[in-house]
């Protein structure tokens, strides 16, 4: 089973770093430009991604070991997970570039080692169907607490950015997410990776980023700029995403827009974040990258 958890822990280290890695990304923090963050850059997220590394294959431990209750694993992945932000606010003294990407990750690296109990190598790579029953898991693990989570949000003295969000706007964020399932990864991201998986992997995936930004309710964009900003971000992003654009047009593009979204001071990081989920499962499904080869 070592070998097993290696490759599937080593798929999320490698979504993390693919996503940051991207560029251009509009808005984001990528090779060559920092986009709307004044307070990081590429090598911060370098820290960041080492320091949770170890992180990823606890949350990963923790649902292949586990004969509890959902509830008690969910517990055991929050409180992980609350250590590695630590660990994550430590290496990048006091940044926060991962939050909301390492909830996602020890959710769903819970979950799927949770499914891989009592299954064989044999079982990966995964089919559509392998990433639905996961993503199911995850909404399973994540539903009762997190809807009681919402439920006592006005007790609580020192709230998230994302809970602020809730009791404004009453954006769940990538909390709502989790608990519904990912419906974004499983109606929107995924379907399109599976599809257009034969287009060079880096086009593809910005070609993916635009998507979601042109569909998912953004929070950090809610956040950022409010809900006018989010819809306006959307209608870019639909409109370059249906332009369908050869790859130097896309690329010139893309930096543009990054220019014009860091000059508004907006960032799509809920978008980067379930772009890194993406990758996680489609490295699962052999679509790219991926260390299983494809399934014959």
């Amino acid at each position: 089973m070592i070998s097993l958890e290696n490759a599937i822990v080593s798929c999320a280290e490698k979504a993390l770093w693919l996503e940051v890695a991207l560029t251009p990304k509009p808005g984001l923090v990528d090779r060559v430009t920092n986009g709307a963050h004044n307070d990081m850059d590429f090598t911060t997220f370098i820290h960041s991604i080492v320091s949770l590394r170890p992180f990823l294959q606890n949350y990963f431990e923790l649902g292949y070991q586990h004969t509890g209750s959902l509830p008690d694993l969910f517990n055991q992945l929050r409180q992980t997970g609350s250590l590695a932000e630590e660990a994550m606010l430590t290496a990048t003294k006091g940044i926060n570039t991962h939050k909301g990407a390492n909830f996602s990750f020890a959710v769903l690296l819970g979950a799927t080692g949770l499914y891989l109990q009592g299954k064989s190598a044999s079982q990966l790579p995964f089919s559509p169907a392998d990433t639905q029953a996961i993503l199911k898991l995850a909404s399973e693990l994540t539903k009762p607490l997190l809807v009681e989570d919402f439920q006592h949000l006005n007790r609580k003295k020192n709230l998230s950015y994302g809970e602020k969000l809730y009791l404004e706007k009453g954006s769940t964020g990538i909390r709502g997410e989790a608990a519904a399932g990912y419906p974004a990864l499983a109606n929107v991201l995924l379907p399109y990776l599976r599809t257009n998986q034969q287009e060079k992997t880096d086009i593809l995936l910005l070609r993916s980023l635009i998507y979601l930004m042109s569909e998912i309710e953004d929070s950090n964009l809610l956040h950022r700029g409010g809900s006018e900003a989010l819809e306006t971000v959307r209608k870019e992003s639909k409109k370059i995403h249906q332009a369908a654009l050869l790859e130097k047009e896309l690329l010139n593009e893309l930096t543009n827009y990054d220019k014009l979204l860091t000059k508004r001071h907006l960032s799509p990081g809920g978008s980067a974040d379930l772009l890194a989920l993406g990758i996680y499962f489609a490295q699962l499904e052999g679509l790219f990258y991926s260390p299983f080869g494809k399934k014959v």
